[in-house]
């Protein structure tokens, strides 16, 4: 007797069975590092520019510093300090002849208000009439600033002795003063002076 073939054999499985396997109630652990929080990574780019930020300012600070060691220098004389200035350094920066105002000079300079200076310069004193002066401008060099374009008034420092005539120089001088630094005006609203100077004393170079 021949018996007739069953054809491939079936598994068959249950679903409930299936749902309540072991492997399949296995929970799926995911080992990937979670990303940064967004604050995280906001703060990090904070600190980041701040810190090139603070070492652009720093930078420029010190270059500061030392273009304006460059041109003053403090020397004592009889007991007492003085700022050894470069006169064309302290001179030569831009001014508006007819609106400038004090914040338009260097604050390094403006700091020297009031403080004793020693300047080398040319006197110019066009009006003078005899071999001593009470009254000049000290200008760093009467063919470069006086005789070059039209002058700045801040090329000039108004000088007024405070010991009566002083002998006339053709040449450089050395002068020691207190120095005064404010914007003058007439009483037309003309500038008339950036720089003054009480002069002590002053020599041939």
């Amino acid at each position: 007797m021949l018996l007739s073939d069953p054809g491939p054999a079936r598994i068959i499985i249950n679903r409930t069975d299936m749902e309540h396997s072991p492997a399949a109630n296995k929970p799926v652990i995911d080992y990937r590092e979670p990303p940064a929080p967004a604050s995280s990574a906001i703060t990090l780019r904070m600190v980041v520019f701040l810190a090139v930020f603070g070492l652009i300012i720093g930078w420029i600070g010190v270059q500061s510093y030392s273009a304006l060691y460059q041109h003053v220098e403090v020397a004592s004389v009889d007991g007492v300090d003085y700022y050894k200035v470069n006169l064309k350094a302290m001179s030569t920066f831009p001014f508006d002849q007819r609106y400038g105002t004090i914040d338009d000079v260097p604050k390094d300079y403006r700091a020297l208000h009031g403080k004793k200076v020693i300047l080398v310069g040319e006197m110019w004193a066009p009006q003078a009439a005899s071999a001593e002066v009470e009254n000049f401008d000290l200008v760093y060099s009467i063919a470069k600033c006086c005789f070059s374009g039209p002058p700045q008034i801040q090329h000039f420092i108004k000088s007024t002795s405070t010991k009566g005539a002083l002998p006339f120089y053709g040449g450089p001088v050395r002068v020691k003063g207190q120095l005064s630094v404010e914007v003058v005006k007439d009483r037309d609203g003309k500038i008339t002076s950036v720089y003054s100077l009480a002069v002590e004393s002053l020599e041939p170079v």
